[in-house]
């Protein structure tokens, strides 16, 4: 039987086969714990593209492929990765061609699809929770911010960037934009803001009344409030998923509070959220069943 292989490529190379909207094995990861964690970053697209083909050759072991997804960070259209912050060296590189040369090279000539990594993790959330027929949408909150679509369509999706705040002081995004919801809600811009703490401590300063904290911690909701809103007013109502390292600060009733307050529209009424974990394994069944689901 033909598989389907995901790849999920951001720090780590992980790769699994995909049955049924689901992993059929273990996945494998490049390098390993314990390898160095800044490897991809010391390598050209050429290189990542060939480090990946050599993965999936193993992960195929001597069974045919039926398509490969591979869901890589940045900016991705036409196979072609246009931006990538946090793997500068990679911009510009026709990723799609390289991997799909690197792997006839091996024997496999499947299709190939890259994608954005929160689409890939947005797709494998639909997969695996039965949502194959509707509109879904995920938070990835980490060091930056993930917006990730299912079904997948052309566009940019660049979600974290979406501008949430006119004031010209919020100038904490790592692509240096001004406003943005990732300057505000990211690990690193959080960091910046408070120089003396962590993220932790801003949280937990907070709930212990300190002024500055809490009035932050609401800007923190309100602007992932913003951002669901604005896609809620472009692309319609639906399901929200948050994920990721940050997510367990996420205050749903908040959240809440603010959606009713900025969506007034009775036909655009009517959006949850829901707070789950996950990543790794959810964005390798998303590449692959997007790349099962391009391929025809």
């Amino acid at each position: 039987m033909e598989q389907a292989i995901g790849v999920l490529a951001t720090r780590q190379v992980a790769v699994g086969v995909v049955a049924e909207n689901t992993l059929a094995g273990p996945v494998q990861v490049y390098p390993e714990e314990g390898g160095d964690p800044d490897l991809l970053r010391k390598m050209t697209g050429e290189e990542i593209a060939a480090l990946i083909a050599r993965q999936v050759l193993v992960a195929a072991g001597d069974q045919p492929v039926a398509s490969v997804g591979v869901g890589f960070p940045g900016i991705i259209r036409n196979g072609v990765v246009e931006e990538a912050p946090n793997l500068q060296q990679v911009k510009g590189c026709a990723f799609q061609t390289a991997l799909s040369a690197g792997l006839a090279r091996g024997g496999v000539k499947a299709p190939v699809l890259i994608l954005n990594d929160a689409d890939a993790i947005a797709a494998g959330v639909a997969a695996s929770r039965g949502y194959l027929e509707k509109l879904i949408r995920i938070w990835y909150l980490g060091d930056g911010v993930g917006f990730g679509r299912y079904p997948y369509a052309e566009g940019v999706w660049e979600g974290g960037h979406m501008v949430v705040s006119l004031d010209p002081k919020e100038k904490y995004c790592g692509c240096g934009g001004l406003g943005h919801l990732e300057g505000i809600m990211g690990h690193r811009a959080m960091r910046l803001r408070f120089l003396d703490m962590e993220p932790e401590e801003v949280f937990d300063a907070a709930r212990q009344g300190d002024g500055r904290c809490a009035g932050f911690v609401k800007l923190w909701h309100r602007a992932l409030a913003a951002a669901s809103a604005s896609s809620i007013h472009l692309d319609g109502p639906g399901k929200f998923f948050i994920m990721g390292p940050q997510a367990h600060f996420v205050d749903l009733g908040l959240i809440g509070q603010y959606i009713h307050e900025m969506v007034k529209m009775t036909p655009l009424q009517g959006s949850l959220f829901e707070v789950i974990p996950g990543g790794t394994d959810l964005a390798i069944i998303g590449a692959a069943v997007n790349a099962r689901r391009a391929a025809g």
